[in-house]
């Protein structure tokens, strides 16, 4: 097994090529291991650590005032969190929710050592700019989704996904789930997946989803 450094430098190259800043990152860090369904934020916090995601994922996600939730990115290993990086940076609190998908890996760095490091490591900038550029590009994508294409487009796209449906598998996967991804109602997925059905492309049971042929 490698050691923490070694995880670190192989999941973080860019970041890893500067010895001086991954012995910070150890130095000041502590590594945490958080269980499946924890909220790692909530709406209004403040953010005091930002986390190095070593393993497992993070969502991060919107909620209405009617419970609907939209999920806006994931955190996967080898990233961190854009809009906690960018509180700390503005001292704003945190305007989403984020909970851990899976068991999550990380080292969180204090808030204070993150707004050093903006000022003092050049490495560091580089990196934080290129994820936020990378993320935002994500979000915008986002935006044009849900403004730009009637949700029954959007659930075909979401299930055209190979990675993630894979035709005649068996998926475990709820309406809700489906909801909650693309900023909907569970009614609204229902709804869609029957008309599915009854165009035999998908089959799906009580928490199961199974793609007959693509959507696309």
């Amino acid at each position: 097994m490698p050691d923490l450094r070694q995880r670190f430098e192989q999941l973080f190259p860019e970041l890893g090529k500067d010895r001086t800043f991954s012995q910070s990152v150890l130095a000041t860090g502590q590594q945490v291991s958080l269980p499946a369904g924890q909220h790692i934020c909530l709406e209004g916090s403040n953010c005091s650590h930002l986390a190095f995601v070593l393993s497992g994922t993070g969502r991060v996600y919107k909620l209405s005032e009617s419970g609907r939730e939209i999920t806006l990115y994931r955190v996967e290993p080898g990233e961190c969190c854009i809009l906690t990086l960018s509180c700390i940076v503005s001292e704003k609190r945190f305007p989403a929710f984020a909970v851990s998908e899976t068991e999550l890996e990380a080292i969180v760095v204090p808030a204070a050592t993150i707004q050093d490091w903006m000022d003092s490591t050049r490495s560091w900038r580089r990196y934080a700019w290129k994820l936020i550029a990378a993320r935002l590009g994500d979000v915008i994508s986002l935006v044009e989704e849900v403004t730009f294409r009637r949700m029954d487009e959007r659930l075909s796209f979401y299930l055209g996904q190979k990675d993630k449906f894979p035709v005649q598998q068996k998926i475990s996967v709820t309406h809700q789930q489906i909801a909650a991804e693309l900023g909907t109602s569970r009614e609204v997925i229902s709804r869609l997946l029957k008309d599915l059905e009854q165009q035999q492309i998908v089959e799906s049971g009580r928490g199961w989803i199974r793609l007959l042929k693509s959507p696309m």
